[in-house]
């Protein structure tokens, strides 16, 4: 044999090796190319154990008319629809802006895209919510007419963005780029201190002689981010309006809400032709009866938009006992932290159970979770303020995405505002949610709750398919 042959048969050789594993051109590993299955349905799956982190899973599921039972049916029926959804994402707190701003600028972008982008690459977040002024997760206590509280600012010739130039606002740029359907959600977590009882950051209660000027600051607030590009789409009078003892923070009671939007917020947004929407409460399920009195209140009803809740107290029920009081007024679910260090496994069932299925079917247009960002130290955050909030991200040396992250994706990426939510039958152990996009496809979120891996079938228009879900897991079926 030819010594010439005998060396062309051997790189051929080598050559099909290669091709069977992996190509290397350069420093970049190009896998083998493996053919997808043929399914009716898209499926990304979160488990328990973490072996899958919203993955897309190559696996068959095809709508047939002669499936046999495959334990609990999820019939999805689009004909029955519910509220019609806004968005779901975060709140970009001041800290949260600044440890995103300090990567670099190529990472910077990349994950900034991998959150806000709709071109179907990341994740897709279509809500946040930032602090009007500071949060407890900001560095330090601010409002944005810092003035000695002993004295006075009526026309509001102090009144300055510039605490937000640094990060804040530049971020929002970007995000708002990148996405410029975002809608945005303001929250003050203290009016400032002039204005307060107290003079202090903490609690204290807004002084009844400076409520008209206070309405006038919101107004400059919108005006102000307008200005900058940024459209803020709604505002809470009063974040946590019941919890005075966090820094910053403020009491609002419900009969004080109700007066200054009634008398002076409502009016002065009227005036100046602001049409960001005015959300109330902005607090725990334990209290409906707080946003119920206000909207009870006709001349306080008109120009209020809906409520606004959180669940570190009562029941995610409560938001449709308020739908029920007054269903013409919207529901939102505004804030939802992760303890850290965090258990994935309890954090992921608990809040898929509660918020992203619990408030989607208690009418919430909305669902976000607390604070996008922190560091490994749980920090930024005020003396005083929360010390061991996870964020969704940890930014340190790299980016750490956490569970809060994958929970708002199984929604976010799919279910895009203007999306209906529509009937699907629930069950306490396959927990579900379903929605119809604007295009017209059907999204079916599924949290396996029980303690067992379980099969089920789903049914829509007459044909169904089936699928397993290992205890504690999650799955998106997207149609």
């Amino acid at each position: 044999m030819p010594f010439k042959f005998i060396k062309v048969c051997f790189v051929l050789l080598l050559f099909t090796i290669a091709c069977q594993k992996k190509v290397t051109v350069g420093e970049i590993n190009v896998p083998p190319k493996t053919d997808t299955v043929k399914s009716d349905v898209s499926f990304y799956l979160t488990t328990a154990d973490r072996s899958s982190t919203f993955q897309k899973q190559n696996v068959p599921l095809n709508f047939s008319s002669n499936i046999s039972n495959q334990g609990f049916t999820i019939e999805v029926n689009e004909n029955i629809s519910f509220q019609t959804m806004e968005g779901f994402g975060y709140t970009l707190t001041g800290g949260s802006a600044s440890l995103i701003n300090s990567l670099d600028a190529t990472i910077k972008e990349n994950l900034l895209k991998e959150l806000f982008s709709t071109d179907g690459s990341g994740i897709g977040i279509s809500y946040i919510r930032v602090s009007l002024g500071a949060s407890d997760l900001s560095f330090v206590p601010y409002t944005y007419d810092d003035i000695s509280p002993d004295k006075m600012d009526l026309n509001l010739s102090s009144f300055t963005l510039d605490r937000e130039r640094a990060d804040l606002i530049p971020i929002l740029k970007k995000i708002t780029e990148i996405n410029p359907q975002i809608k945005i959600l303001a929250s003050p977590w203290s009016a400032p201190l002039w204005m307060k009882t107290n003079g202090s950051f903490v609690g204290g209660k807004l002084k009844p002689e400076y409520y008209g000027v206070y309405a006038d600051y919101f107004v400059r607030y919108i005006q102000a981010m307008k200005s900058e590009g940024i459209v803020i789409d709604a505002i809470t009078p009063q974040n946590e309006p019941l919890h005075p003892g966090n820094n910053p923070s403020m009491l609002m009671l419900a009969a004080e809400q109700a007066e200054f939007i009634k008398n002076n917020l409502g009016p002065a947004f009227s005036s100046a032709g602001i049409t960001a929407k005015i959300i109330i409460y902005d607090h725990n399920a334990d209290r409906p009866d707080y946003p119920i009195s206000i909207l009870n209140d006709p001349e306080a009803k008109k120009y209020i938009e809906g409520s606004a809740f959180h669940l570190y107290g009562g029941d995610i029920t409560a938001l449709s006992t308020v739908h029920s009081a007054h269903p013409d007024k919207g529901i939102y679910f505004t804030e939802q932290w992760v303890g850290g260090p965090g258990d994935f496994a309890g954090d992921l069932k608990w809040h898929v159970s509660n918020l992203i299925i619990g408030a989607s079917r208690n009418w919430s247009q909305n669902v976000l979770e607390w604070n996008l960002a922190a560091d490994s130290e749980y920090k930024p955050h005020t003396a005083g303020g929360c010390t061991n909030c996870l964020g969704a991200l940890t930014i340190g040396s790299n980016v750490t995405r956490n569970v809060s992250y994958y929970i708002i994706a199984h929604a976010s990426k799919f279910v895009r505002p203007g999306s209906l939510r529509i009937e699907s039958t629930n069950s306490a152990s396959i927990q579900n949610v379903a929605f119809k996009t604007p295009e017209g496809k059907i999204v079916l979120i599924v949290l396996n709750s029980g303690n067992a891996s379980q099969n089920f079938s789903v049914k829509f228009r007459g044909k169904a398919f089936s699928s397993t879900l290992a205890a504690g897991s999650v799955a998106t079926f997207y149609w």
